[in-house]
């Protein structure tokens, strides 16, 4: 079924469905399912509760699909809706169980590679693995203490791979405003791991 919609555009997919097409809205879901999740996820730091806001998201989809003019790109409109929600339910939460970095990038998978096994695997060998976890550890954390308005920016640019235009539609601020905000995030992550620089650099070779 979804093959008939694979080479149908976004908006196209959103025509149809408002026009009856219950299988676009399926081709929709199939194309965003994973990434939306793992956007969430950064937000709320817990698994259970973004599965609960991607089921909210997806239902808002239907129930708004209609009111998305094609003046912006759907997947703006989409991160838009997901944003929002994440904002209200993390204003909601008297306590936040603060969830890492090492959760899994893939959303149908209870283990499987992270954000920070890119670094691990991709630098270190078997005789430097002591200090490569070290260095996980600490990116992790020094991405958690980034202010909330960097850290969403960073993670929408490295997690989602994101333009900075985008980004700037999605938060409500200029795109320069989203540039300033990544190089603030980057600056702090350098001073957080100003030891380390010698053996990123390495890495980067």
């Amino acid at each position: 079924m979804s093959g008939v919609h694979d080479g149908l555009s976004d908006e196209e997919l959103v025509r149809r469905f408002n026009d009856g097409d219950a299988a676009a809205l399926e081709e929709i879901l199939r194309r965003y399912q994973r990434p939306l999740f793992n956007f969430i996820l950064r937000s709320v730091r817990d698994r259970d509760r973004a599965e609960e806001l991607l089921q909210d998201v997806f239902l808002k989809v239907v129930q708004r699909s209609s009111e998305f003019q094609g003046n912006s790109k759907f997947s703006t409109w989409l991160y838009t809706i997901a944003r929002n929600l994440c904002i209200d339910t993390s204003r909601k939460m008297v306590f936040r169980r603060h969830r890492s970095l090492d959760a899994p990038l893939k959303a149908d998978e209870a283990e499987g590679a992270t954000l920070l096994d890119r670094v691990a695997n991709e630098g270190p060998a078997a005789d430097r693995a002591v200090i490569g976890q070290d260095l996980q550890a600490r990116i992790a954390a020094a991405v958690e203490e980034l202010p909330e308005e960097q850290r969403e920016v960073f993670l929408m640019r490295e997690l989602q791979n994101m333009a900075f235009k985008e980004i700037a539609d999605i938060v409500g601020v200029p795109e320069n405003t989203v540039k300033s905000r990544m190089r603030y995030a980057l600056e702090r992550l350098q001073r957080a791991l100003a030891e380390y620089e010698d053996y990123v650099r390495e890495l980067e070779r």
